[in-house]
């Protein structure tokens, strides 16, 4: 186990409404969440010492803390890119309050996704960024490969075309997430679950991924608050202990589909990162009966099941609307539910 096994703890939650539409500010979003968070824990605003976000995000921590009235920040982090970056935040936190840095930290991410910067579109200032990732970018945009959806459906066929994965297979995997995530009273699609008919209905975006393939773009925020286990115990709510976090970087990477490797069909970062949590938590994937992967893209759903250890490659099950599973090769069954953010290496 490591240092920071057992030592910080999630002491609350807290969430906005998700929509097409907020009609108010992303630092608005931020502050509501982040109180949310806090009221679900028992705690006020001057109780906060740390904050850890997004590169991508636009919502600075010195205006959260002056709009909550934060008296002071001792610790702020953020981490590089978006979606792939959810976990690692809970380890910067977890990290903040296993060394004394910190004692109470909010991890956040609040954004008007659809109505105002679409990060699922075209845009050319995606390959223009004053930095590496704008570089990388450029490398495929004139290919015509030019939003997430594309560079992943890259991916995907390849995927099929090495272990004979379908179409229903990446549907399926959208039918039981939706599942889940619809019982979220916050949820767009609240108490709408889809069909694996309704699935390959969509239409596609990028072959061979349908509509109900690709993740959402929705505005609103998220905010979870860390402090000491012992701290945690005396608060509103049952805590979740964290037994480990990690982040990782695999051989070769680009940002979301790294073309360049030998092969298109893995996700060597999410292996990195598996093998860390299995040795801090003193866990294998053989303990775990549920698992909240990023279900950006439901091609790499599979791809990560794999990385972390439930499957061989390629041997994904083939798995009803019902949850029940039939027989295409041996993957240990483990529930899956949707989570919140955007791709690359941290878990």
């Amino acid at each position: 186990m490591s240092g920071l096994s057992g030592r910080a703890a999630i002491a609350g939650i807290g969430a906005t409404e998700f929509s097409k539409d907020s009609g108010r500010s992303e630092l608005r979003l931020a502050v509501e969440c982040v109180r949310a968070a806090l009221d679900d824990a028992g705690l006020t605003p001057q109780a906060v010492d740390g904050f850890v976000t997004f590169t991508m995000d636009t919502n600075s921590e010195i205006a959260v803390a002056r709009e909550l009235r934060i008296p002071e920040l001792k610790f702020f982090s953020r981490i590089n890119f978006g979606g792939g970056a959810a976990a690692a935040t809970v380890q910067q936190a977890a990290m903040a309050v296993a060394t004394g840095v910190a004692e109470v930290v909010v991890a956040y991410r609040a954004f008007n996704e659809r109505s105002g910067h679409r990060f699922g579109q075209v845009s050319n200032a995606a390959a223009q960024q004053v930095n590496t990732n704008g570089i990388d970018n450029a490398f495929h945009y004139p290919a015509g490969i030019a939003t997430p959806a594309a560079t992943v459906a890259m991916a995907a066929r390849r995927y099929m075309h090495d272990f004979g994965a379908t179409s229903e297979d990446f549907g399926r995997v959208a039918v039981l997430d939706r599942a889940r995530a619809a019982t979220n009273p916050n949820a767009w699609f609240f108490g709408k679950p889809i069909t694996l008919a309704e699935h390959q209905a969509s239409r596609f975006v990028a072959e061979p991924l349908h509509l109900l393939d690709c993740c959402q773009e929705s505005d609103g925020g998220v905010a979870l608050v860390i402090t000491s286990v012992e701290r945690a115990r005396d608060l509103k709510r049952t805590p979740a202990v964290i037994a480990a976090a990690a982040q990782g970087s695999g051989p070769d990477q680009y940002v979301m589909t790294s073309y360049y490797r030998d092969g298109l069909t893995g996700l060597p970062e999410m292996g990195v990162v598996g093998g860390q949590l299995w040795a801090q938590a003193s866990m294998a994937p053989s303990d775990m009966d549920l698992a909240v992967l990023y279900d950006h893209f439901t091609p790499y759903v599979l791809m990560q099941l794999e990385e972390l250890g439930f499957c061989g490659r390629g041997r994904h099950r083939r798995t009803s609307p019902t949850g029940r599973a039939s027989s295409t090769g041996p993957c240990r069954s483990t529930r899956t539910a949707g989570s919140w953010a955007r791709p690359t290496s941290t878990a």
